[in-house]
């Protein structure tokens, strides 16, 4: 079994369970100084935002942040099956695009953040990349209805190369089109 996130490039059979121990495994890596870190990221990205609407982006992601980390930390689920290894790789390899392009040190804590949490979300627990409550620009909210993941965006993400909506587990809500 790999022992780091880099290493499932080349996974081809992959559980559940062995990819949660291994998403734990790098959780314990990240301190209190990379969240600090990815949340300046998230204030420099932030920068040209409107201010209502960029301070809480900021406290959202920040809370997200922690909330799923904490929750990985955490969890003690058992998780049953197998992992879509082909999905996965399509998966890491866009984590890879984007950390090719990183301009600094708090860009690096983000996306390792994000890459942890992503995993843990959408190849474990089967869930959406962003919390449910997520706001979109436009006041455009991630919803879950009847059993289903409603994202308001996720069709305008889909030829975004560096985006990771098309692994997402949510669908387009077709009441925003």
């Amino acid at each position: 079994m790999p022992s780091t996130i880099e290493e499932l490039d080349n996974a081809t059979s992959l559980t559940k369970s062995d990819l949660m121990a291994l998403v734990k495994k790098e959780a314990r890596t990240l301190h209190m100084q990379d969240i600090m870190l990815a949340t300046s990221f998230l204030r420099e990205d932030a920068q040209y935002m409107p201010s209502g609407y960029r301070e809480e982006y900021i406290q959202r992601f920040s809370k997200a942040f922690f909330g799923r980390i904490r929750d990985l930390k955490n969890d003690k689920e058992n998780y049953e099956g197998n992992v879509d290894t082909v999905k996965l790789q399509g998966f890491l390899e866009v984590l890879g695009r984007q950390k090719d392009e990183v301009q600094n040190k708090n860009e690096l804590c983000f996306l390792k953040i994000a890459g942890i949490i992503s995993i843990y979300t959408t190849f474990i627990r089967e869930e959406p990349v962003h919390p449910v409550g997520t706001r979109f620009p436009g006041g455009l909210v991630l919803k879950y209805e009847k059993g289903k993941y409603l994202c308001p965006v996720k069709e305008k993400q889909l030829d975004n190369p560096s985006a990771l909506c098309r692994f997402c587990v949510s669908v387009q809500d077709e009441s925003v089109k």
